[in-house]
């Protein structure tokens, strides 16, 4: 088991303070999907609901990716996130075409997190097809390139446009064992390997992917990602739900990002957290599909949901322990959290009493209690982004996320 972490809040004058949170997976433009998708219907599934998503993925243009993110990111610093892992698959234009600025909605989704002040690692994303022999469906034409040398090109070209901005970061990001195959993987692999990127994918979400794993390759998802190398210290599994024993103990020197309040959502299932944290495998947490916002909630998941998975109490980690996983995301996606710190009320409601004294129990009080409610400013590098609870350029990001709502209605 890791080493017990040191107390993560401490008191400044009338607040507290506590360091800068990063959600290490999102897809930005999925927040225009928030509540949209919970009509009770026959045969409602993650695949349904991801219908639903491909609707809006294929209106996407370059101005509406810009007005999604930049409310999405604008609404997670206001929450007290800091920093943010985009898990970016929408490339080309909706006939599949790339654009003539093959990066245009790359790039269009950093500058939304640099304008809302977060920092952002962009996980640029490679996708090949359906599922093994199926070519890409009607929306997927957007995130499909013809040749993984192709797309590890434009990551290239990322890389290259941004290594100036110390607040910017681009990484690799196979889809999915069923979105990739085995070539693109061992690529990926290479690709990441030579420039040191992060390198991140969905794992075992849902069991139709393993069963599709097993049919083409003859092995499960994780054990096809240790088998070509793929796992280690840079890797980033993404949800992690339907394990085996061996498979949670093959990520132990890896990261998994667990993306409770969209696995919830979504009804993918609860993933194994304590085999995970006993095996080594270091845990962060994603917004993911914007099911919420709220960082204390993500994080207080990782033990509530594994509390009511197994039937104890005090599983997983305590209070400090589960915000020094928040700060675990900044070294998932390859950044470092100088400067970046959140700024939290007092007299709000769910904190009122909270200890006078620094240690333990306040870091309990603030995990277990606190909400997004409580956040009074946020700084990035030292900048203030977040001031009395209102992020910065507010009220234009939100008229620019309400208009691109409107014109899909």
């Amino acid at each position: 088991m890791a080493e017990r972490a040191v107390h993560q809040v401490r008191r400044a004058g009338d607040a507290l303070v506590l360091p800068g949170h990063a959600s290490a997976h999102s897809h930005a433009f999925q927040r225009a999907i928030r509540g949209r998708s919970h009509t009770r219907r026959d045969g409602a599934s993650f695949w349904s609901w991801r219908a639903q998503m491909y609707r809006v993925a294929s209106e996407l243009d370059p101005d509406d990716a810009y007005a999604l993110a930049r409310f999405a990111y604008a609404e997670l610093a206001a929450c007290g996130v800091t920093a943010v892992g985009e898990f970016h698959y929408v490339h080309h234009d909706p006939s599949g075409t790339p654009y003539a600025d093959r990066t245009i909605l790359a790039d269009a989704t950093i500058r939304a997190a640099r304008d809302a002040g977060l920092r952002i690692t962009l996980l640029r994303v490679l996708y090949a097809r359906a599922g093994a022999g199926r070519p890409a469906e009607d929306a997927q034409r957007r995130f499909v390139d013809p040749d993984v040398e192709v797309a590890l090109g434009d990551v290239d070209a990322l890389v290259g446009r941004w290594r100036d901005d110390p607040c910017v970061r681009v990484g690799l990001a196979p889809h999915s064992v069923r979105a990739v195959p085995a070539p693109w993987l061992e690529a990926a692999r290479d690709f990441a390997a030579a420039r040191a990127l992060p390198l991140h994918a969905h794992v075992a979400e849902q069991p139709r992917e393993i069963h599709e794993c097993l049919a083409e390759h003859g092995r499960r998802p994780v054990e096809l990602l240790d088998e070509l190398g793929l796992l280690g210290e840079r890797f980033v599994a993404v949800h992690a739900t339907h394990l085996r024993a061996h498979e949670a103990r093959a990520l132990g020197g890896s990261f998994v990002c667990v993306c409770r309040s969209t696995e919830r959502d979504l009804g993918d299932g609860a993933p194994d957290v304590s085999a995970l944290r006993d095996a080594g495998a270091r845990l962060c947490v994603g917004v993911d599909g914007y099911a919420s916002s709220d960082p204390f909630e993500e994080l207080r998941a990782l033990e509530l949901d594994e509390r009511t998975r197994t039937g104890a109490r005090q599983v997983v980690a305590d209070g400090a322990e589960l915000l020094q996983m928040g700060l675990a995301g900044y070294e998932a996606i390859g950044l470092t959290a100088d400067g970046d710190e959140i700024t939290l009320d007092p007299a709000d409601l769910a904190l009122v009493g909270a200890p006078d004294a620094e240690g333990p129990l306040l870091d309990d009080v603030v995990a277990f209690g606190a909400s997004a409610r409580a956040v009074r400013q946020v700084r990035v590098a030292g900048e203030l982004v977040v001031d009395g609870g209102v992020p910065r350029g507010l009220d234009a990001a939100r008229t620019a996320y309400e208009s691109a709502l409107r014109r899909w209605a």
